[in-house]
């Protein structure tokens, strides 16, 4: 066999060796540095703020001392995590943290879909953008502002709300201290706060669809809502499908500012979340390997959430819909 031939048989091993493929890589890196350079800042942030204090998490196995610092606390193995699903607060706080969450997900979660479906099908620009600026206002406020503006407004003695309801001939109701009302009002004030925000993702879905495919369906004579359930809705079924499983793997943090800013005494039974029992435990009692194995029992059942979510989307969608 000749040498040439002997060197195209090589080739293959050779473009399979593990140094090869880095050469490649960073070939690949190399070509695209510009793209990287932007991508940088992202990541810093992300390696300083979001993995770098991972190693706090060692707290969560240690009677944490602030004198002795991470590495030289006491080892104490799953103690606290013991402590944690056996003592009497827990249960209760998990609970309402589920119930708060899982309402936000039913009533909040389809909130900037349809707003999104409604403004894609508005003719008038400048009515459009009024909207969505409205829509769009709260979230750039914190919640210590969006709170005051809500007690505020349902104040029994001066709230809009109730001056409302007494011109009908009811009763003013303390909202925000009334256990059989402060959910609701979580779930209203969240939708109001987010759904403008949230619909912008939807509607750059529904920019991106094939205007043909609108064009065609009007020459076959389908309506405006056969058009929507047609065309618009399925073509944003896989930015709907990623939305859902992002946020049912968030489904214990049912929104620690807002709570935090709203909730008092009264309702503590029905308003008292994992986030503020974290806190609370935490920063008033020091008890820093307690709300630290909390934290991490959070994200474990986040992170098991998004790999079931996900599994199950794809199921149903016969694998067109998921994150991976």
């Amino acid at each position: 066999m000749s040498m040439r031939s002997n060197i195209l048989l090589e080739a293959p091993e050779q473009n399979n060796s593990l140094i090869y493929k880095i050469k490649r890589q960073f070939k690949i890196y190399g070509q695209n540095k510009y793209l990287i350079l932007l991508f940088l800042p992202g990541l810093i942030w992300f390696i300083i703020f979001k993995y770098g204090p991972m190693y706090g998490l060692l707290m969560a196995f240690q009677d944490y001392s602030l004198v002795k610092g991470v590495w030289g606390s006491t080892w104490v193995g799953l103690k606290h995590f013991q402590y944690l699903f056996t003592g009497p607060d827990f249960l209760p706080v998990l609970k309402n943290t589920i119930i708060i969450s899982a309402y936000k997900i039913i009533f909040g979660f389809p909130a900037p879909i349809i707003l999104a479906l409604m403004l894609n099908e508005v003719k008038s620009t400048a009515f459009k953008r009024t909207i969505q600026t409205v829509s769009y206002l709260p979230h750039f406020f914190s919640w210590v502002v969006l709170a005051g503006l809500v007690m505020m407004a349902l104040s029994p003695s001066v709230g809009i709300v109730n001056q409302i309801i007494q011109a009908f001939g009811g009763k003013p109701i303390f909202f925000v201290a009334d256990k059989q009302w402060f959910r609701t009002v979580l779930v209203a004030t969240d939708i109001w706060a987010s759904i403008g925000w949230g619909s912008i993702i939807y509607l750059a879905a529904i920019a991106g669809l094939d205007p043909e495919l609108y064009e065609a369906a009007v020459l076959d004579g389908a309506n405006r809502w056969q058009r929507i359930r047609h065309i618009t809705i399925p073509g944003i079924a896989p930015t709907i499908a990623v939305m859902l499983i992002l946020r049912t793997g968030s489904i214990l943090d049912a929104g620690f500012d807002q709570v935090m800013n709203l909730y008092s005494p009264p309702v503590y039974d029905v308003a008292d979340i994992i986030d503020t029992y974290m806190y609370r435990m935490g920063i008033g009692g020091f008890q820093f390997s307690l709300t630290t194995a909390a934290g991490m029992f959070k994200s474990v059942i986040g992170f098991v959430l998004i790999i079931i979510t996900n599994i199950l989307s794809k199921r149903v969608s016969e694998g067109e819909y998921g994150i991976w």
